[in-house]
C-alpha cells in the first residue's frame, strides 16, 4: 500500500501574500496530505476579502485519514492587516519555522514548503538573519553546507554565495567553498533528481571569466583548479564559462544544472526565463525543503492579483523529491 506523503507549509509573513496562497491552495488537489502551519483566522479573513469559500480542518496526529488540507493553528499577538507588516507578528514566524524543522528532523513529516518572509523584518529580531535558506540550515545543524538552487522545467541554477553584498562575494569564493558546493549539488542531482552523471556548467566570477587574468585572477587561481580536480574524480563539469553567455539556449539544452558564483548572476537569467514557474530548493539538508521564487508582495496582499503557480510547483516538487 502506497504511503501518502505529509507536506508541511509555513504560511510566511501574515501581512504578505502567504495567506492568499493558502486560500488558493484549498482549490487545488495534490497526491499528498497538505498541512499548513499558520493562523486559521488569518486565512479565513483573507478568504473573505478575496470572496472565496474555504474549509480548513485542524490536523490531528492521531488520525491517519486526515482531509487533504489541514492546519496546525498558531497565533499572532496582533491583528493582521494585509499589506501592513507588523514586527511582532513577523517574529512569530521563527516559532513556526522552528516547529516545522523539528518535526522533519523527527521524521514526522516528509517535506516542507515555505511561503515568503520579510528578511528586513526578521533581521530586526535576529541581526544575522539572512533568509530562510541559511536559518533552516542552522536549525538542521548544516550551517555552511546548504546550497540554494532554483529549478523549473527549463533549467536548474545553483549558487556558490547567496544573500551577501556584492563586495563580499570575492572573499567567499575559495577552493573549498566551490568544491563543497559542487559536491553537494552533484550528490543531490544524483540522489534526489535521479540524474546518473550530472553535467554541470560552472560560470566564472569576472567579466569574460577574467579573460586570462586581465579582469581578475579568481578563475585561474581558484575556479579552474577546482574543476580540474573534481573532473579527475569523474565529475562532469564544464567551465568556467563567462556568465553573460553561459545561459544560452544551447547550453541550457545540454546540461543538467548551472552553478553561478553569486545571487544575481544566476537568478537574473533564471527569473527572466522562469519567473512564476520556478521553485527554490535547499540542497544539502537531511530533509526536503522547497519554496516559491518570489517575495512577500505586500502591495498585492488581499487582492485577486496573486499568481499561485510557483507555490503549486513548489508543492509538487516537494512531493516528488520526498
Amino acid at each position: 500500500m502506497k504511503t501518502v506523503k505529509k507536506i508541511l507549509i509555513s504560511m510566511g509573513d501574515p501581512a504578505g501574500i502567504g495567506p492568499d496562497l493558502c486560500v488558493l491552495l484549498s482549490e487545488q488537489k495534490f497526491s499528498a496530505s497538505i498541512v499548513i502551519v499558520g493562523n486559521k483566522k488569518t486565512i479565513y479573513d483573507r478568504a473573505k476579502l478575496l470572496n472565496k469559500k474555504i474549509s480548513l480542518s485542524l490536523f490531528d496526529s492521531d488520525i491517519t485519514n486526515n482531509p487533504p488540507l489541514t492546519i496546525i493553528d498558531t497565533s499572532y499577538p496582533c491583528s493582521v492587516i494585509p499589506g501592513k507588516p507588523n514586527k511582532v507578528n513577523s517574529f512569530a514566524q521563527f516559532k513556526q519555522i522552528n516547529f516545522i524543522v523539528n518535526e522533519l528532523l523527527n521524521n514526522n513529516f516528509d517535506a516542507m514548503v515555505t511561503l515568503p518572509i520579510s528578511k528586513k523584518m526578521l533581521s530586526a529580531k535576529l541581526p544575522k538573519f539572512k533568509g530562510h535558506t541559511e536559518y533552516i540550515s542552522g536549525l538542521a545543524h548544516r550551517t555552511g553546507k546548504e546550497v540554494m538552487m532554483l529549478a523549473s522545467n527549463k533549467l536548474k541554477v545553483a549558487l556558490v554565495t547567496t544573500h551577501v553584498s556584492l563586495k563580499a562575494v570575492p572573499l567567499l569564493i575559495t577552493r573549498k567553498k566551490i568544491s563543497d558546493v559542487i559536491e553537494t549539488l552533484n550528490n543531490d542531482l544524483k540522489n534526489k533528481f535521479k540524474i546518473k552523471k550530472p553535467k554541470i556548467i560552472v560560470t566564472g566570477l569576472n567579466p569574460h571569466s577574467g579573460e586570462d587574468g586581465e579582469f581578475g585572477n579568481e578563475e585561474k587561481k581558484i575556479i579552474i583548479p577546482v574543476i580540474k580536480k573534481l573532473n579527475s574524480k569523474d565529475f562532469n563539469l564544464i567551465g568556467p564559462l563567462p556568465a553573460d553567455t553561459a545561459f544560452t539556449k544551447k547550453n541550457i539544452g545540454m546540461c543538467d544544472a548551472f552553478l553561478a558564483m553569486y545571487h544575481d548572476q544566476g537568478l537574473a537569467p533564471f527569473k527572466a526565463l522562469s519567473f512564476g514557474k520556478g521553485v527554490n530548493i535547499t540542497l544539502g539538508l537531511p530533509f526536503v525543503r522547497t519554496s516559491v521564487d518570489h517575495g512577500t508582495a505586500f502591495s498585492i496582499a488581499g487582492t485577486n492579483m496573486v499568481d499561485p503557480s510557483s507555490f503549486f510547483e513548489a508543492i509538487e516538487m516537494a512531493i516528488a523529491l520526498s
